[in-house]
């Protein structure tokens, strides 16, 4: 009997998984002969709601009290979607290619502007994305790049570039700045909390016995912020190695506590006020901040200034002939779209659709508003 219901599970299971295929595999969209599937989509929006603010957020555009910004994302999503396929048919009809050589120069272009790649993955592991998935985006991005060569001149003169900075003057100009490196030893009480109560062994404590080891806990981390700091007093010279140890903030700790410079306003007021008291070649006492303790070592001071248009002159180019770029590709996006046959095989994907949902969730949400505010009155 056992045997028939574990191949009876094994069975259920394998119809379950195959319908799941199905579903992904199903087409929602028909953009001239090619295929936009439910899979396709999951993944683009997933991305969208995993990454970034809305996950930051904390946000369930999924949870129906967010409908109204599921419908949002839904729209530019599926746009996203359609726009691709009509720039990958295209790219394919031109037979633009991408070589692992101009993947590995790009990626090596982005690393000289990071710094290193160490830092390059730690960005990326920062927003969630893959190796794998950035290599493949990057390989688009340059395609991309390939096909709007084809469409029209995008080279950028200095003239041009001198254009643009006499006319934004103002994007050019900087307040007093430090350059400074820190460590951090992090205290969160709210998660020190946490991890006590979802231990077992914590399950049977009061509220004030809960307290009592949050507070130890925030304790020892105060001990070890004055241990770290007493050692760096010791021997300041060895500020980069042992940031690099004990530093809870892992993006500048491979860096040796390195943060550049920054403007007092980048930072939290009291990280700002310390630093900006400092003289070089100084370290501070323990500044504590909502992210734990800090020690600081203040390396230079610049003055406020304007960045001198030689030393901008190619971040200027490179931006107005990203501009020149998009501007190609959106009208051939117009074209293409005009002559394409697209086709909304489910109709839930399209865009009429979607703002029809957007347009009843602002209806209903006004509706709310309105009941809600003559309860409140009803109530005085």
């Amino acid at each position: 009997m056992k045997g028939k219901k574990l191949l009876a599970t094994i069975a259920l299971s394998a119809i379950l998984f195959t319908g799941c295929g199905i579903k992904s595999a199903q087409t929602i969209i028909k953009v001239n002969d090619k295929n936009i599937t439910q899979g396709q989509f999951d993944e683009s929006f997933n991305k969208q709601t995993n990454n970034g603010m809305i996950a930051q957020l904390g946000i369930n555009v999924k949870d129906g009290k967010n409908n109204f910004l599921y419908y949002l994302i839904k729209e530019r999503v599926v746009n996203e979607l359609i726009v691709r396929e009509l720039l990958e048919q295209e790219m394919d009809k031109r037979d633009i290619k991408v070589t692992k050589e101009d993947t590995e120069n790009a990626i090596k272009e982005i690393v000289d502007k990071v710094g290193s790649k160490e830092q390059l993955q730690q960005i990326l592991k920062q927003n969630g994305v893959s190796a794998a998935d950035f290599r493949k985006d990057l390989a688009q991005e340059v395609r991309m790049k390939k096909l709007a060569k084809e469409l029209g001149n995008s080279d950028v003169s200095d003239a041009d570039a001198k254009k643009y900075y006499t006319e934004n003057i103002k994007q050019f100009k900087y307040p007093e700045r430090v350059r400074a490196s820190h460590i951090l030893i992090s205290v969160n009480p709210q998660e020190i909390e946490e991890i006590i109560t979802s231990n077992k062994e914590n399950a049977g404590l009061s509220k004030d016995e809960i307290k009592k080891k949050v507070d130890a806990e925030i304790a020892a981390k105060k001990a070890k912020a004055d241990k770290v700091l007493a050692e760096v007093k010791k021997d300041p010279s060895q500020f980069a190695k042992i940031a690099k140890e004990n530093s809870d903030d892992t993006t500048t700790a491979v860096k040796g506590g390195e943060l550049g410079f920054f403007a007092a306003q980048e930072m939290v007021p009291e990280f700002s006020k310390a630093a900006f008291s400092m003289k070089p070649n100084t370290v501070s006492g323990l500044v504590k901040t909502n992210f734990g303790y800090h020690i600081i070592m203040v390396t230079d001071r610049m003055a406020a200034g304007q960045e001198p248009f030689e030393k901008v002159k190619n971040d200027i180019k490179a931006y107005l002939q990203n501009q020149k770029q998009l501007q190609l590709i959106d009208n051939l996006v117009e074209s293409l779209k005009k002559n394409a046959s697209i086709e909304y095989v489910n109709s839930e994907f399209d865009p009429a659709t979607i703002r029809k949902e957007v347009q009843q969730e602002i209806k209903e949400g006004s509706a709310k508003a309105k009941q809600i505010e003559k309860e409140k009155k009803s109530d005085k």
